[in-house]
């Protein structure tokens, strides 16, 4: 699970960075408002944790302009203001939870968690199809209670097509979720990774479906 966090000050990046990893997420932090958004547009993530002052703008123009996106991605405030009117007037621009700093390590990662098993529906640590299961935490697949090792990208196709499991995943979600840095993936690579990950799992009861225009499906099966 990716994670995006935007905050300026670096001890509390380094201390929020080690304790989410150590938890199994992926973080991603950004300093200034202007490369949170940036980043945004370039990659996937599955939560954002946003402090309000930031260096160049205050983080709720980066809420409120996200959700006139249509963007439904979790957002958790994490700031020091600790009036009523900062809390009701973010919770109205669309973020989803909100804390005050200094705060409980423990009940943040609680508070994440809870985010993204609303976000997901049926989101847990592990997530099964068919035969195959993922620790999404470890990141570790499992196909008939046995290790299927898969290289990271696969894992990450397999990762975000478990999460929508029943639903349609377009390329470009699938391409923000492998991007690295800047570098940028095309369909056909896109369409690579799915053809080898397809190879590798169908034999465990679940198949990946392409469809045309819309992207791909996966799916448990009978075959």
């Amino acid at each position: 699970m990716r994670i995006l966090l935007v905050e300026d000050d670096p001890v509390l990046i380094d201390g929020l960075t080690y304790t989410l990893n150590q938890s199994g997420y992926d973080v991603t932090f950004a300093i200034t408002g202007a490369y949170a958004e940036s980043i945004m547009l370039a990659k996937d993530f599955d939560l954002i944790i946003l402090d309000l002052g930031l260096p160049d703008m205050d983080g709720s123009k980066i809420l409120s302009r996200l959700r006139m996106r249509n963007s439904s991605i979790p957002v958790l405030i994490l700031t020091a203001r600790d009036a009523l009117f900062d809390k009701t007037e973010n919770l109205k621009k669309g973020a989803d939870d909100y804390m005050i700093k200094p705060f409980d390590l423990r009940e943040l990662e609680i508070r994440v968690h809870a985010l993204l098993r609303r976000s997901y529906g049926n989101y847990s640590k592990e997530i099964i199809c068919g035969r195959l299961s993922i620790d999404i935490l470890d990141h570790h697949v499992l196909a008939d209670g046995k290790s299927l090792p898969l290289f990271s990208r696969e894992y990450g196709v397999l990762e975000s097509l478990m999460l929508q499991a029943g639903r349609v995943v377009s390329k470009d979600k699938i391409a923000q979720r492998l991007s690295a840095g800047s570098e940028e993936l095309g369909d056909n690579a896109i369409e690579v990774y799915v053809h080898r990950l397809r190879k590798r799992i169908q034999p465990y009861g679940v198949r990946i479906r392409t469809l045309r225009g819309m992207g791909y499906l996966l799916e448990p099966y009978e075959g």
